[in-house]
């Protein structure tokens, strides 16, 4: 029987006594019934938000938050912590809608051997949504990782804030926020979307260092097609708005698409076996042996005409460990190609023009694709080789107008910052401004070699001849032959890569099936590279 209550504490009062009344009864309980009551709660967390959701998450062609991890990590080495968190809400009758884990797992184990942290949002529970201990168990994993050095892996699926909880649940989110931005370069942080990400929820990821994409069961959005509808008027499906395709080839948003969630989840692992644990370490290394290092497919692969194009990433496979070549932002910003290899068994950033897009001109998507790129492994230790082909910068007014001249100086910041070892091969074009920007030696690239086919100066052939030699064209009686003979006297003169190698501005011309080598030998050479930088908080790069 209850005692006498007081007042209006008595609803209160009756609740400590019954809860001192199990934690007697519990006291008093064997120990084999102590354990059979853990295994029990154990068993109940397994299941999320019960089996009729599991199979809900099925038929979408969805993963459970288990599923996922389980094929994330390698077998027996995941310990999870929190498995047993409830929500602390009582509004709206919340209290009497606990699941064990509150909608996320989280945890540690090892990818491929080696350290990494986990959480892994469950949909079957609350939809995913994040509310204040939901954030919590988050931030436990996150703040275990900065301690330990190792990075942190989000398998995201929410509906975003648990609107029960209010503003708790909006503090949850920001406390993520603060906790992505301080990881920021110290340890990798990878965000797989593997399901809704919408309103507030999209920031976490928008900060950390990669986002993967699963085609038609994820989206990405600030406000969904309602919203849009609503304001602008337009329709627009939740696919068609932020969906796995459109971040991966219009936005930007998305690094990786995966066609299903195994398949995101092999992406992950591949994009882990490139990077460090964190900054203070290396890439990991794999067993190379040393033999014939030249590529004679090199020599052919120039064409003839210097205005035909050709695919840059053949260029790249060839200089490459075999196999070994691994392309972020695959469909976006096409006119430049970046991406992961190996050389010699050691991890490299790649950063390359590509002719075979809008003649690998540089735009703004380009170069903030690149500079992103650039600065990711400039924080963690990846020497980065540029591939240089390119005949400037986009001209127009809707570049202009939407800010090339900053954009573009993202790409030279991000250059001119990076202290890894830098090597860069001119293998045709080199013109004017962009010259500068792709990693030439007056932003302190190491190493720059040109093939002889490289073509160095301000401008193309044909209109630097019409500006230089304007009144001797017009004067003569036949116009196009002068103008040819003027295209053919500046290209002798300036459209080649020697008056750059006379002037050191080039280490060396060297033969295109020599440059895998080259590569390797510099990169050994660089290996230790230490630079001395000026004492400051930050830069100021040009957002």
């Amino acid at each position: 029987m209850f005692p006498k209550t007081i007042g209006d504490n008595g609803h209160y009062y009756r609740f400590v006594w019954l809860r001192f009344s199990i934690f007697r009864a519990e006291t008093e309980m064997p120990v084999e019934d102590k354990i059979k009551r853990l295994h029990g709660m154990q068993a109940e967390a397994l299941l999320g938000g019960g089996a009729e959701r599991i199979a809900s998450q099925h038929k979408k062609g969805k993963l459970t938050a288990r599923e996922r991890v389980h094929l994330l990590m390698d077998e027996g080495t995941f310990e999870e912590i929190g498995q047993l968190v409830v929500h602390r809400s009582t509004d709206f009758g919340m209290e009497k809608q606990q699941f064990y884990g509150d909608g996320v797992v989280t945890g540690y184990g090892k990818v491929n051997g080696r350290l990494v942290y986990v959480y892994a949002q469950d949909f079957t529970v609350f939809g995913g949504s994040l509310s204040e201990t939901h954030a919590e168990k988050i931030c436990r994993i996150m703040d275990l990782a900065m301690q330990n050095g190792a990075p942190v892996i989000g398998l995201n699926d929410s509906g975003g804030a648990r609107i029960q909880e209010g503003v708790n649940s909006l503090g949850g989110y920001a406390d993520l926020f603060y906790r992505n931005t301080l990881a920021s370069g110290v340890i990798p942080q990878i965000s797989a979307i593997m399901g809704p990400c919408a309103g507030g929820a999209v920031y976490s990821p928008a900060i950390t260092d990669f986002i993967l994409m699963v085609e038609r069961t994820s989206y990405m959005f600030v406000t969904g097609p309602n919203v849009v509808k609503t304001v602008t008027h337009e329709e627009v499906s939740s696919e068609d708005l932020g969906g796995a395709v459109t971040h991966g080839s219009k936005s930007g948003v998305s690094h990786f698409t995966a066609a299903n969630g195994l398949d995101c989840i092999q992406k992950i692992k591949r994009l882990l076996s490139y990077i460090p644990q964190n900054c203070e370490e290396e890439s990991p290394v794999y067993p190379y042996t040393m033999g014939d290092e030249l590529r004679p497919a090199l020599d052919r692969i120039m064409p003839e005409n210097p205005n035909h194009p050709y695919d840059i990433r053949e260029v790249i496979t060839e200089v490459a460990d075999v196999d070994s070549f691994f392309e972020v932002h695959e469909t976006y910003a096409e006119n430049i190609v970046v991406g992961f290899a190996r050389v010699a068994g050691k991890s490299i950033g790649i950063v390359a023009n590509q002719p075979a897009v809008l003649a690998g001109v540089l735009d703004i998507e380009a170069s903030r694709k690149a500079a992103r790129f650039v600065r990711f492994c400039d924080c963690f230790n990846i020497p980065l080789v540029v591939f240089e082909d390119v005949p400037g910068f986009l001209p127009g007014t809707d570049q202009e107008w939407r800010g090339i001249i900053t954009n573009g100086a993202k790409l030279l910041f991000a250059f001119s910052e990076a202290t890894v070892p830098r090597i860069t091969v001119i293998t045709r074009k080199a013109y004017g401004g962009a010259y500068d920007v792709m990693n030439s030696k007056h932003i302190g690239a190491d190493m720059n070699f040109a093939w002889p086919s490289a073509e160095i100066a301000v401008m193309g052939p044909k209109g630097a001849a019409e500006i230089i030699f304007k009144k001797e064209i017009e004067d003569a009686a036949d116009r196009d032959a002068k103008l040819q003979e003027k295209i053919d006297e500046y290209t002798e003169t300036f459209a080649n890569p020697y008056r750059a190698a006379f002037r050191g501005f080039v280490d060396e011309v060297i033969k295109p099936s020599e440059t895998r080598i080259r590569i390797i030998r510099s990169l050994d050479m660089l290996k230790n590279k230490v630079a001395v930088l000026p004492r400051k908080k930050h830069g100021n790069i040009p957002l």
